[in-house]
């Protein structure tokens, strides 16, 4: 049994970036390939682990890997002509580190492809609670939830009965933020891009109010009516014009957490923000944080946000799409609002 294991090799379909691009992405920027092939058995002596992906998450953040950068920024650019890496939730086909063994479910950095090989398997996480669906791996118990988690209580550090702003509410990020927040005792109001999705944030996640920015001509008028008395938390996802908005709605010694700016990701110039002076003049304290320097803090993550999600406190919505050659859509639709909640790729199910 061992020595056929040892000879199989199986076809490897995978998404490749076929050139580096500007603006917004197309489909046909990348590409799906069959003719790769994996073999199924760790190489004597390498500490890498084998795993089969189940689940792909499309984020925003590889949009900016999608482009060649002068500046080195948090992660690698993509390299046209390789498999796409992301977030996924796989399980262990084969193993000679000591940490993992096969039939071990986990989540982490992996291909867009069938079967990844994972050199660095230190990134990789076991999943404990397998009781819940694997898919939320990828999002509420993965890297979108573990974002949301800490940007908001270790960032942000809210206090009951204060007033909570998120745009981009009902993308992966923001569910979770808005539901933190309401667990805290907080006002809390979502902003996203379509009724349907204004309603999930009212109805579903339990946010007190919602609005649809594409609905508004001038959103600090937007503010200031569902915030009459100003913001003490503004989760950051959006930038741009929700920035300078939120700038002159800010209560005095108000705490922004900048977790991404998805509406500045496409543009070749970037816009400016106007009302920065308000930073100064209202106290304002602004901090960028990237989740993994905190990866120390996951397991605390996990154990508060399991038993809310398994009693009901805590809620997720998904968009799933079937198929690795769906994926680049799925990717590219991301920026155009076409996702309701979190959107991953099911590669294969257990």
């Amino acid at each position: 049994m061992s020595e056929k294991r040892e000879e199989a090799v199986v076809a490897n379909k995978k998404v490749v970036l076929k050139h580096y691009i500007t603006g917004f992405p197309k489909e046909s920027d990348m590409e799906v390939l069959t003719t790769g092939t994996v073999r199924l058995k760790v190489a004597e002596g390498s500490p890498a682990v084998l795993v089969k992906n189940l689940y792909l998450s499309c984020d925003p953040y590889m949009r900016k890997r999608m482009s060649k950068h002068e500046e080195p920024s948090f992660v690698s650019d993509f390299t046209p002509g390789e498999v796409l890496t992301g977030f996924g939730v796989a399980k262990v086909v084969d193993s000679n580190h000591p940490n993992f063994k096969e039939g071990d479910y986990v989540w982490g950095p992996t291909g867009w492809e069938e079967y990844s090989l994972i050199t660095s398997p230190e990134n990789l996480f076991k999943i404990k609670y397998t009781d819940v669906p694997p898919s939320y791996y990828t999002g509420l118990l993965g890297m979108p939830g573990f974002t949301a988690y800490i940007g908001f209580f270790e960032i942000c550090k809210p206090k009951k009965g204060e007033y909570v702003f998120i745009s981009a509410a009902s993308g992966a990020v923001g569910q979770l933020v808005g539901q933190y927040a309401k667990l805290m005792g907080c006002y809390v109001v979502g902003s996203a891009g379509s009724d349907e999705k204004v309603s999930l944030l009212k109805n579903k996640f339990g946010f007190d109010d919602a609005f649809n920015y594409k609905q508004e001509t001038d959103l600090n008028a937007a503010l200031k009516r569902r915030f009459p008395d100003g913001i003490d938390i503004y989760f950051e996802n959006v930038g741009g014009a929700m920035l300078d908005a939120v700038l002159l709605n800010m209560r005095i010694h108000g705490r922004i957490a900048a977790c991404g700016m998805i509406s500045q990701y496409n543009l070749e110039k970037p816009e400016g923000v106007h009302n920065l002076m308000f930073v100064v003049s209202k106290r304002i304290r602004i901090e960028g944080f990237i989740v993994f320097d905190h990866y120390h803090k996951y397991s605390e993550f996990v154990e508060f946000t399991v038993p809310r999600v398994k009693d009901g406190r805590i809620t997720y919505v998904e968009d799933v799409v079937e198929g690795l050659e769906n994926a680049p859509a799925a990717l590219v639709g991301l920026f155009y609002g076409l996702n309701v909640g979190k959107q991953l790729v099911a590669v294969a199910h257990e």
